[in-house]
């Protein structure tokens, strides 16, 4: 991974600059140790979608705070050995023993198997406490938007994460890295996962059921994940195909159907509820 890059933006008047992905050199005195931009900005990323989470969870899906903690100290490290995993997995080409693996200061996580190995931990978490998953599932997924919102930019300073083609070099907002002409797909993402966090905040004032904002988010986030993936240059593939495209639209699918499901059963419990509730009203009026 280079320590420097140089980025411009021709179409918006700015010039290449060298951006320097190395926040803090030889770190605590230790030559070596450098602290990047990117481990940065993913704890800021990370630490954001808490505290978005930890708010959410206790005002208004009335949580107990040591359960959203919990989970949090569950979640987080073992979303990063998920997207870790993923990463691997699709590069195994790449490596040669098992501490180049694990060793994630040389870069690559694949954000889909975090999110995927920490929706597990919540679900595993919520099966053993016998509460409902939705809650969780709902009061993080917008922190996770916000978290993958300014996770993106730390693909800026690493100079990665671009797309190349399809018009790329006609954009006003076309970016160049090292001389090359692409499209600043981290923005795209960015962009669309800060988007997607304003509507699920708006959907939340009017949540009807449980489960809403979650399947909003898989739906949202797999759509743009897919569409935004076609113009990547560096996607993960297996078999030839780009994985996250189809990821991307087959969770949107199953989000969408689960959003139905989820939809008109909370219409059944509704309408099963009042009928209830006028059937008690006439007994309690013959009654007397």
């Amino acid at each position: 991974m280079a320590d420097s890059v140089k980025i411009g933006f021709p179409g918006l008047g700015i010039d290449e600059f060298t951006v320097d992905s190395v926040a803090i050199h030889n770190a605590f005195g230790a030559e070596g140790l450098d602290i990047r931009w990117y481990a940065l900005i993913i704890c800021t990323g990370i630490v954001s979608a808490f505290f978005y989470f930890l708010m959410r969870g206790k005002r208004t899906e009335k949580l107990l705070e040591d359960d959203l903690l919990n989970i949090t100290l569950f979640a987080v490290p073992i979303g990063v050995v998920g997207a870790r995993f993923l990463y691997v997995i699709t590069n195994l080409e790449d490596y040669e023993s098992l501490l180049e693996m694990i060793n994630i200061r040389s870069g690559g996580l694949a954000i889909y198997g975090g999110i995927i190995f920490g929706a597990l931990t919540i679900l595993v978490y919520s099966l053993i406490k016998r509460h409902n998953p939705l809650k969780y599932f709902d009061a993080i997924c917008p922190g996770v938007m916000l978290a993958q919102a300014i996770g993106r930019w730390g693909n800026f300073t690493n100079g990665e994460a671009y797309g190349l083609g399809y018009g790329a070099e006609k954009m006003p907002w076309r970016m160049t890295v090292d001389g090359i002409v692409t499209h600043p797909t981290f923005l795209y993402e960015s962009l669309w996962n800060l988007t997607g966090f304003v509507i699920a905040n708006l959907l939340y004032k009017n949540k009807k059921f449980d489960g809403r904002i979650f399947t909003f988010y898989v739906a949202w986030y797999g759509f743009g994940r897919a569409w935004i993936e076609f113009l990547r240059s560096d996607s993960l593939r297996v078999g030839g195909y780009k994985l996250m495209v189809i990821l991307g639209f087959l969770t949107c699918a199953a989000a969408v159907g689960a959003h139905i499901y989820l939809y008109l059963r909370n219409r059944k419990e509704l309408a099963d509820f009042a009928q209830t509730k006028t059937l008690t009203e006439e007994t309690a009026n013959d009654n007397t």
